[in-house]
């Protein structure tokens, strides 16, 4: 009986390697990126969507915005909401890589004190400093994500404020933080996530004006409202 066998597997029987598919390989996640594009897109999407808001922001305001095509976006991203996130994502990754260091830069002997100063000097920086839009869309669109894109976000979050808890229960051990840490750590987030809607940067020498001083003023303020001399 004669078998007609396909040219693919008769390729296997005799040993000789089979032939590659004609076409373009599949592109890896760094070539897909093409010369950085992909950063740009979300650095742009942080840009508008902080200013316009997610919804008032359509993609082809992205892609004007960074010199593409209104659907090159798609090439890097599935949707709008998938921009957001990587948005996002790409916020808290920063800001726990900023705090790490900033932490890390520490003396040995930097009492509990000098490390509160510390983090509220950086989450200052990251809400208020040079590339600052990240952290307020990830304030202000938070509902814009879907439950599987929290969590991933969350993840981050927890992270970045897990250097926190112990310095406000040590804070609060000495009498230096009144109240409950846990309550006192969500107030004082708050406190200073808010700052987004109110600060103006320090101009020139013109006269100072409500909410214009320097992340450092800032800083020794919100320590001075938030702790108590040490007894």
């Amino acid at each position: 009986m004669n078998l007609d066998i396909p040219e693919s597997l008769a390729a296997g029987v005799s040993g000789e390697a089979p032939r590659r598919a004609r076409g373009r390989p599949r592109k890896t996640a760094d070539e897909r990126d093409d010369g950085n594009r992909r950063r740009e897109l979300i650095r742009g999407a942080a840009k508008l969507f902080r200013a316009q808001g997610f919804a008032g922001t359509s993609t082809r305001d992205i892609a004007t915005a960074v010199g593409m095509r209104s659907g090159s976006p798609f090439y890097h991203f599935e949707s709008k909401e998938a921009l957001l996130a990587a948005v996002m994502l790409e916020g808290m990754q920063g800001a726990l890589q900023r705090q790490n260091a900033a932490l890390a830069d520490l003396p040995p002997h930097a009492d509990v004190r000098e490390r509160l100063r510390v983090l509220v000097r950086n989450h200052f920086d990251v809400l208020l400093g040079p590339d600052s839009d990240f952290i307020p869309v990830m304030l202000y669109e938070w509902r814009s994500l879907d439950a599987t894109q929290r969590s991933e976000v969350n993840r981050l979050k927890d992270e970045y404020e897990a250097a926190w808890v112990p310095v406000f229960e040590a804070l609060h051990a000495t009498r230096q933080l009144t109240g409950d840490p846990v309550l006192a750590r969500l107030m004082i987030f708050g406190a200073l996530n808010w700052s987004v809607q109110w600060y103006a940067p320090p101009s020139g020498r013109s006269a100072r004006a409500r909410g214009r001083a320097s992340l450092d003023e800032l800083t020794t303020s919100a320590l001075q409202l938030f702790l108590k001399e040490p007894a």
